[in-house]
């Protein structure tokens, strides 16, 4: 499946009334008229993040030539809850293993953590909804058809959700570079792996909601792992711990 593109204020307000998950929302710089009034007010109700824009851009996005000056990007892929995650834990019989994303921007990177994810037995993705790359095409190739086995979960806000997930009996390990080498905590049981993007890492507010911070021995001149890379590692020793 790849990503829809919606064109034109009524679709766009329909496919906003109607709950779809945009991966992004372009308007016409300028246009402050009702119906895109209409528009905007929808989209800061459902946290959609409002992109703005020179007509010549919203030209070169549209596939039809008459987008009114409102173009959204709408993801094909279906959301699972945060919910659905823990049931596929409690169905396999196994303590919840999470995998969170924090502002990974890049979709070949949240492809290959997906394609990591499903590998090593964790029971699902969580990734927010805002200053991150949601479920594109390029997202879906780049898993290799692990999306279509690997529930994906899209959250207001991340710090909030390791909190109720706290009261499901979960901890959270974070990677960064200053934390304890990962070889010697206890990463087994319910658990969460958050892994922040390569430019800013893990955000302090979220890296103050975790209980342990993991860090990979590294030896060469160079300082830091891709992304998807250290979600890797990470991953698997938390696979070592629980054998």
């Amino acid at each position: 499946m790849n990503e829809l593109l919606i064109e034109g204020r009524n679709a766009v307000l329909e496919a906003l009334r109607a709950g779809h998950d945009f991966e992004s929302l372009t308007v016409q710089k300028g246009l402050h008229d009702g119906p895109v009034n209409t528009i905007v007010r929808e989209a800061g109700k459902r946290s959609v993040r409002v992109e703005y824009a020179d007509k010549t851009r919203l030209d070169r996005l549209s596939g039809t030539g008459n987008h009114q000056g409102v173009i959204a990007r709408v993801s094909a892929y279906e959301y699972a809850e945060v919910d659905d995650l823990l049931a596929a834990a409690r169905e396999k019989g196994e303590p919840p293993f999470l995998i969170l994303l924090d502002g990974i921007e890049d979709p070949h990177n949240l492809g290959a953590i997906i394609r990591t994810a499903n590998l090593s037995g964790a029971h699902g993705v969580i990734i927010p909804k805002n200053r991150a790359v949601g479920l594109t095409a390029t997202v879906a190739k780049t898993s290799a058809g692990a999306l279509n086995f690997t529930k994906v979960a899209r959250v207001t806000n991340l710090a909030k959700t390791i909190e109720d997930l706290k009261s499901e009996g979960l901890w959270f390990v974070c990677a960064d570079m200053g934390g304890t080498v990962m070889y010697d905590l206890d990463l087994k049981g319910p658990i969460g792996l958050v892994v922040g993007s390569e430019g800013n890492g893990v955000s302090r507010l979220v890296r103050e909601k975790c209980d342990m911070v993991a860090s990979i021995p590294m030896k060469g001149e160079i300082d830091s792992l891709n992304a998807s890379v250290a979600a890797g590692i990470l991953a698997y020793e938390i696979v070592r711990q629980r054998r």
